[in-house]
């Protein structure tokens, strides 16, 4: 499940998983992802490089899906020029059948973001469901 580094080439690698995202046009900027299950725990950790974290992300789990949603803004003042390149992005995903959404955590660190939540024990849960026969209550009689 974890998506390891393609070295010289990751982009080239992520076009051709996705060729068709190459002719959407950009609703704004990607973020990049990678999952992986350690610990016990599901991780999911996104680039973000540039960004408060604490004035800028979001991170929200409801009903199996975190969704991660950040914001950058950046302003360059020289002499005679202004620069600005803002933008946002949301990612969510869907987690596992097994994970506890009360436990969830987040580090930043680096520009790097790692979102864990705990997975809970699997229990296999079995249920024997009753067959009914139609009728056969009135051949009992």
């Amino acid at each position: 499940m974890r998506r390891e580094s393609r070295g010289l080439f990751p982009d080239l690698f992520d076009l051709l998983e996705a060729p068709m995202a190459a002719l959407r046009p950009m609703a704004g900027q990607q973020m990049r992802l990678e999952d992986y299950i350690e610990n016990g725990r599901y991780v999911l950790r996104a680039e973000l490089p540039g960004i408060d974290p604490d004035k800028d992300v979001e991170i929200t789990v409801s009903n199996g899906v975190l969704t991660i949603h950040a914001e950058r803004r950046h302003e360059e003042r020289q002499a005679h020029r202004t620069e600005f390149r803002y933008g946002s992005f949301t990612r969510s995903v869907t987690l596992p059948q097994n994970v506890d959404e009360n436990d969830v955590k987040a580090t930043y660190d680096k520009g790097i973001l790692e979102v864990s939540v705990r997975l809970a024990e699997e229990r296999e849960e079995r249920k024997r469901i009753p067959i009914e026969m139609p009728g056969a209550e009135q051949k009992r009689k």
